[in-house]
């Protein structure tokens, strides 16, 4: 196993602790890395209903189809008996669906009148999923526990630090193969097949994984946006290349933005690169525990008045162990209203990306907070890089 069963229980007693302030006798966590957190089960597996059954005493229940039964046997830390597969014939039906085989689990167990969490607002929790548990579960109380283990996975262990870090090690070799790979009268899908080859061989020690975004490439007019990816158009002289990529170890990510210019800069991305680049790291110098994420923003803008500058979206989000289609944890940002208390071992991902109308500029760094700071989780120049 990756983590010490040990481990494990401890984050099962901080996530039952949760859910009694809550109110909760009972938890069904369907995103994969909730799934992940708790018991280890790592399976391609979430496109069809699976999820980990919590309670305050008994031993986690993995539920899933049964063809991934076995990956749960190998990947996890639970008895046989606590693994529950349901048939085939309840895969994408008209007539059956997976929770009710989950609903004859809970009655089995005696839970029928239980105060069920439920993860509501998740990727894979779906309308009709909660539609079958309420007709199949009359007697049951739902309660919406979208962030209740998320919450406890903004704190990361000592190992989930040291893997990060080692995630870091295959950003730095994912970003600089990017920016060898780019250029001009070079295809945008080529060097994204670079880029993702880096990805999975990692390092000489140790292998690399899938990313939970694919790699994010914005070249020329596209700068103006970030969640694009990757055509067969040919990258031109006298114009940037915005990449957001991440290096990931054991599903655990590291991600990185830069921007590439190919040519000779405008003298706007050149002042824009200043006061981006400059307002990071006063923010950064800034990061440390007791302080909140609303002030960290506030500091960003405080470190960048007096320019042109005006980002409106978040300055950046916590990150760590997940699964497609995000690396971001959902549970605290960084811009107004966010009181969230940074904390020692808390990650984020600082952003300050910049996107208007004709052109936009990112660079970012991942961070893991200290108990007297904040620290890089990899070392890669913050500059504009110009070929």
């Amino acid at each position: 196993m990756l983590f010490t069963k040990e481990e494990y229980q401890e984050r099962l007693r901080k996530t039952r602790e949760r859910m009694q302030q809550a109110g909760i006798d009972l938890l069904l966590a369907t995103h994969p890395a909730n799934m992940n957190y708790l018991t280890g089960y790592d399976g391609w597996s979430f496109y069809v209903h699976q999820g980990v059954l919590v309670s305050l005493q008994d031993e986690p229940i993995w539920f899933g189809r049964g063809m991934d039964a076995n990956g749960a046997k190998l990947t996890t830390w639970l008895k046989t008996e606590d693994i529950r597969p349901y048939k085939d014939d309840y895969v994408q039906s008209a007539t059956k669906h997976p929770m009710q085989s989950l609903a004859e689990i809970i009655r089995e167990k005696g839970w029928e009148r239980a105060t069920l969490g439920l993860e509501m607002d998740q990727f894979y929790f779906t309308h009709r999923a909660y539609v079958e548990l309420e007709k199949s579960l009359p007697k049951c109380r739902f309660h919406d526990a979208n962030l209740l283990v998320a919450m406890v996975r903004q704190i990361k262990s000592d190992r989930e630090i040291q893997l990060i870090k080692q995630a870091g090690k295959i950003a730095e070799r994912v970003m600089k193969t990017a920016m060898d790979a780019i250029e001009v009268g070079v295809r945008e899908c080529d060097a994204v097949a670079k880029i993702s080859y880096a990805q999975i061989a990692g390092t000489s020690e140790y292998e690399g994984d899938y990313p939970a975004i694919v790699p994010l490439l914005m070249a020329g007019k596209a700068t103006n946006t970030p969640h694009l990816t990757w055509s067969d158009r040919r990258f031109q002289n006298n114009e940037a290349v915005i990449l957001e990529l991440a290096g990931v170890y054991k599903h655990y990510h590291a991600p990185m933005a830069r921007t590439l210019f190919l040519g000779t800069p405008s003298s706007w991305i050149q002042e824009t690169a200043r006061v981006v680049i400059g307002g990071l790291e006063k923010t950064l110098e800034y990061i440390k525990p007791g302080v909140t994420c609303e002030q960290v923003e506030q500091r960003w803008r405080e470190a960048i008045a007096g320019s042109k500058i005006v980002k409106e979206s978040r300055l950046g989000y916590s990150y760590g162990l997940n699964y497609p289609p995000d690396w971001g944890e959902q549970t605290a940002s960084m811009r107004p209203g966010d009181k969230t208390e940074l904390k020692p071992n808390m990650t984020f991902h600082v952003i300050p990306g910049i996107w208007l109308e004709e052109m936009g500029f990112e660079v970012s760094q991942a961070i893991r907070v200290t108990e007297r700071g904040c620290e890089a989780v990899y070392n890669y120049p913050r500059e504009l890089v110009v070929k």
